[in-house]
């Protein structure tokens, strides 16, 4: 019973690891200057590390002092998290363009007759490109770390419990880190929601020297934090398995079991189909906050807190229900498939509204949006002498409730600043706002769309629940459609399938489709870095 509740933290811990980058990976691209692409890469790539190893150890299981590798591989697990960490502490402060002169820099982006110099040139030194270069060798090799670690937990925890546990509770025990499995990911999110709340270089400024407010599109998270919180727990975690003794039966060979289930069709029907799912589950696990954040207007904290707090317990729901179910009426092989069929099915048609609940993006003054009259009037010549730099971003909302991307391309010729805490109240004297000078406050426009929040909310929760009721119906048609001396190896290999076929690509997949609805792109040293506006109408249908 030690063990099981040292495997559950355990567990736990490594979840926290691999699941807090997913809640932190919209601040992560915005830090970083990172495509969605190369973030649903760095996301997926732990599992790199993880498929190359497990049939192996899933087969040598039984040959080596299980407890002593799980022990190594939670080492290196915590390892890979503080290595995640690194790059915050080997790169400079965060830099973003403002409008008033600080201790960082004594430019600033209002409208200003007078040429300058330019913001975009001016960070685009060879150091800062080698950096970046550095920072994402760092997190894949990271990434890579966590993958290999994480390798030994699962198979031999879950044998090493099964072989020493009595026929009647294994069950139960396996049942108690099935659930742990599922609720990871939650505390994951709710990490990232609390951590994400501090500046991130809360320990290289003082929050007085930071006026950006949480709202503000440009804010970065602590992300950092989280990684050194969850690393350490897992280093915890890992001692005790030190002095865990060790037991073992034999087994029988390998090329032989793996052609034997290979050929089962309920098996590879099922596995496929669990393929299918997982690879939406995993797509949708690294960027429904950042889908959050754009199509509802909300910070990256709180997205977090919803995908934390509603859709991650509602997914346990569902798994719970689908299990209770099965107990309840005792289902043939049959049932089992057609019970998982019609949760897929009801599932599809909850999530159907899903596609038209959310609005266009809001309208931002030559990205999504021009007007001919405004143009007619003075051609654009608002803010021609204010020799604005490209690359800019510093968005503001105008009184005519359209977005600007900065006080400059605005016209704003004037800042007013909030007394007590050296904020940015408003923008006064934008030509481009109205001819007589109309004003602006800091931060985006909303995209309108929180009224549809909820019934999304609501939604994506229940079509969440349905999907999962399948959960336990289709690990129970593998398991008895096979031979029983077969069944860790067969997991082995489902495991092994899922991660080449959905967990690994998933993200990429989904990145990449969400790259391609990119409005505007920032650009860092002429390579395209992370995406400013997305065309939220696209976003949400691909």
């Amino acid at each position: 019973q030690f063990f099981v509740f040292c495997h559950g933290l355990l567990q736990l811990s490594q979840l926290l690891v691999s699941g807090y980058l997913k809640s932190s990976i919209s601040t992560i691209e915005r830090r970083y200057g990172l495509s969605s692409r190369t973030s649903g890469l760095l996301a997926s790539f732990n599992e790199v590390g993880n498929t190359l190893l497990i049939v192996f150890i899933s087969y040598f299981g039984s040959r080596v002092h299980r407890p002593h590798f799980i022990g190594a591989g939670a080492i290196l697990v915590s390892l890979a998290g503080f290595l995640m960490s690194l790059p915050h502490f080997i790169t400079g402060p965060y830099e973003f363009d403002q409008s008033v002169a600080s201790t960082f820099s004594n430019t600033t982006d209002l409208c200003q007759p007078r040429p300058w110099a330019n913001l975009s040139d001016a960070n685009c030194t060879p150091r800062s490109s080698r950096e970046n270069h550095e920072v994402l060798l760092v997190m894949f090799i990271a990434q890579a770390l966590l993958g290999i670690g994480g390798v030994p937990i699962q198979p031999f925890g879950i044998s090493y419990i099964d072989d020493f546990a009595s026929e009647r509770n294994s069950p139960l025990y396996l049942g108690i880190l099935f659930s742990v499995t599922v609720i990871g990911p939650g505390v994951a999110f709710m990490l990232g929601s609390a951590m994400l709340q501090f500046y991130v270089d809360i320990d290289k400024v003082s929050r007085a020297e930071v006026q950006l407010a949480h709202k503000d599109p440009r804010w970065v998270g602590a992300w950092w934090l989280g990684f050194l919180v969850a690393a350490s727990l897992v280093a915890l975690s890992a001692v005790p398995y030190f002095f865990f003794p060790r037991e073992m039966p034999k087994e029988v060979g390998f090329p032989l079991v793996l052609l034997r289930n290979l050929r089962h069709p309920v098996y590879l029907l099922v596995v496929l189909a669990q393929v299918n799912i997982s690879a939406m589950v995993a797509g949708l696990a690294t960027f429904m906050g950042k889908f959050l954040e754009r199509q509802f207007s909300l910070t990256a904290s709180f997205a977090n807190m919803i995908i934390g707090a509603v859709n991650i317990p509602g997914a346990m729901v569902g798994i719970v229900v689908g299990g209770a179910i099965l107990k309840r009426f005792q289902m043939s092989l049959g049932r089992c498939s057609a019970m998982c069929a019609l949760g897929m099915f009801l599932c599809l048609l909850v999530a159907f509204p899903l596609l038209f609940l959310g609005c266009p993006t809001q309208k931002v003054a030559g990205v999504t949006y021009s007007n001919s009259s405004e143009f007619g009037h003075h051609g654009l010549e608002c803010n021609l002498q204010c020799n604005c730099p490209e690359q800019a971003y510093n968005p503001i909302c105008g009184s005519n409730s359209i977005e600007y991307i900065s006080p400059c391309s605005a016209g704003c010729r004037a800042v007013n600043i909030q007394e007590d805490t050296g904020s940015v109240w408003n923008y006064t004297d934008c030509s481009c706002i109205s001819e007589n000078g109309g004003f602006a406050t800091p931060g985006t426009c909303s995209s309108g769309c929180f009224h549809l929040f909820l019934p999304f909310v609501v939604l994506s929760c229940l079509a969440g629940i349905l999907a999962s009721t399948s959960h336990t119906p289709s690990f129970m048609l593998i398991l008895r459609s096979i031979q029983p001396e077969d069944k860790s190896f067969a997991v082995g290999i489902q495991f092994m399938l899922l991660r080449v076929l959905a967990w690994m690509p998933g993200p990429i997949l989904y990145g990449s489709a969400i790259d391609t609805t990119c409005i505007l792109w920032e650009k860092r040293c002429d390579r395209k870095a992370a995406c400013r506006y997305y065309d939220n109408t696209l976003f949400r249908q691909r």
